[in-house]
Formats: C-alpha cells, structure tokens, sequence
C-alpha cells in the first residue's frame, strides 16, 4: 500500500479527500503541493460562483476536512501527519476570499492567487501566535483550524496589498 497502516481502498473518500487527491503523498513539501492543487479549484469556484461560492465551499471543505482528517488519523495512527492537506485546501481558499472580492472591479489573473498561496505559505510554515496554538493539538480541530487561521492572516495581508495598490 502506497500509505503507510492504511487498510482501507486506495480510493477510499477519507484518503483522497485528506491527501487531497493524493497531492498530500509527494515526499517533498506537501503542505505546498496541497496548496497548489487546492489553487485551480479556487479559480473555477470564484469563475462560476463568485465570492458566496467560495464561501461555501470553504465551509464544506472545513466539515468534510474534519471527517477526512479524523478518519485517515484513526486509520494509520498518525496525529497530524503531513500528508493530510485538506487543511492546506481549507486555508487557501480562505486566502483567495480578497481576489474573490475583487472579481467585479478586476478580471481573474494569476498574479493575485500567487500572492495567495506566497502568503498562505509563509503563514502555515512559521505558524505565528495565535496559529501555533493550533497547531499543538494533534487532533483533527487543530489540523483543520492552524490553516484557517493562516488563511485569514494571508488573506488580510492581501486585502491590505490590494488596497494600497489599487
């Protein structure tokens, strides 16, 4: 098995989910490529459904990353592992609410969601207070809210760029 003590299908929804479709098992710097893979999915969200869209999907996400979450650590016995970016996931898209809010005055660029995942990054990684608190919890809540919690600094840091540059 490609995960370490997972029993369950390869494609169960607990670990695709969780991995965010596998994106969470690359050996190097996964908390990045779940945020990477979480982008796209950003795009087409604030495309089609605009800023209320992404409102909600953040808060699906957050819900359904606390049972994918809980499952794959019940499942290998693992308490936080890296290889969980749903959390990634719910953090960046949180990131992308300011470029969501933009769209009506800005058309979509990659730039903006650039700048997100940049600062997302930088906030996951070095997990200022009240981030740290968080992320000391070893369960699925502190899995899931640490990204949070980055998410809505990095999306403060964009908001305050946006309204400095335009």
């Amino acid at each position: 098995m490609f995960v370490e003590k997972w029993s369950k299908s390869p494609l169960h929804p607990a670990l695709l989910l969780a991995t965010w479709f596998y994106s969470g098992l690359t050996p190097k710097a996964p908390g990045t490529m779940g945020s990477l893979a979480a982008l796209p999915f950003a795009w087409i969200i604030i495309e089609r459904f605009g800023p209320l869209g992404l409102c909600i999907a953040i808060i699906a996400i957050f819900f359904v990353g606390l049972w994918a979450s809980k499952v794959y650590m019940t499942e290998t016995g693992k308490t936080d592992p890296g290889e969980i970016v749903i959390d990634e996931v719910a953090g960046q898209w949180i990131a992308c609410l300011p470029i969501a809010a933009m769209t009506s005055t800005i058309p979509l660029s990659i730039g903006p969601f650039v700048l997100a995942l940049a600062a997302f990054r930088v906030f996951d990684i070095y997990k200022p207070w009240p981030i740290k608190i968080f992320d000391q919890r070893h369960d699925a809540y502190g899995v899931m809210m640490d990204d949070v919690i980055a998410g809505f600094f990095a999306a403060i840091i964009l908001i305050g760029f946006y309204s400095y540059v335009l």
